[in-house]
């Protein structure tokens, strides 16, 4: 009976043990799991508020082209129906331990720029459209806020890389389960094939 509760107590104490010991080994990396997490989040912030200007970009470049291509109903109503089904979708808490709520933003986020770059191709047969201050102005920030977004996904695919990649190894998976039991891995963020899409412009249209 006396030997078996020493075998008992004794397991604990040698998994303790190592963990003392692989966090000794680890030195000051203790910080090092929470410091990824807020570099993911403040990445995955940047993503939120690049998407949310092109958002607002949106329905002054649809007037714009309004303007012009009132004919073109169906490919302007695409634009803003995509881009309501982007402002309404609710984000839970957890989204970014969530691959599946991840999933619905990206497809969402994915459905407009797919009628962004319709709504490009049906430019190129207006000439009047594409002469336009306005819509030039507006053009050259939606390019400028695509570009921002490229990077903005590009920092936080980086960002929680570096954080799954930390705890699912050692020495972070130590700091976990002794200091971070909390910690979960982030969804990542993939480029659709939707977006990878080039429109296709046809140029023998009126």
């Amino acid at each position: 009976m006396i030997a078996m509760t020493r075998t008992f107590i004794a397991r604990p104490i040698a998994f303790l043990a190592i963990i003392v010991a692989g966090l000794s080994m680890a030195g000051c990396g203790v910080n090092t799991i929470p410091t990824y997490e807020q570099q993911a989040k403040a990445a995955w912030s940047e993503v939120q508020n690049q998407y949310k200007r092109r958002s607002d970009l949106i329905p002054n470049l649809v007037s714009s082209v309004k303007g012009f291509a009132d004919q073109e109903k169906s490919v302007l109503t695409e634009v803003t129906k995509a881009r309501e089904q982007t402002t309404n979708i609710q984000l839970p808490p957890d989204i970014l331990t969530n691959p599946e709520a991840m999933k619905k933003f990206q497809d969402a986020q994915a459905t407009l720029s797919g009628a962004l770059g319709r709504l490009m191709a049906v430019v190129e047969r207006y000439p009047d459209i594409k002469s336009g201050q306005n819509f030039l102005a507006l053009q050259s920030e939606l390019a400028g806020t695509e570009n921002r977004i490229a990077i903005a996904r590009r920092d936080y695919i980086e960002a929680v890389r570096k954080y799954n990649t930390e705890i699912s190894t050692f020495p972070g998976r130590l700091w976990k389960v002794a200091l971070y039991p909390q910690a979960k891995e982030m969804a990542t963020f993939d480029i659709s094939p939707e977006e990878q899409k080039v429109p296709k412009v046809d140029f023998t249209k009126p």
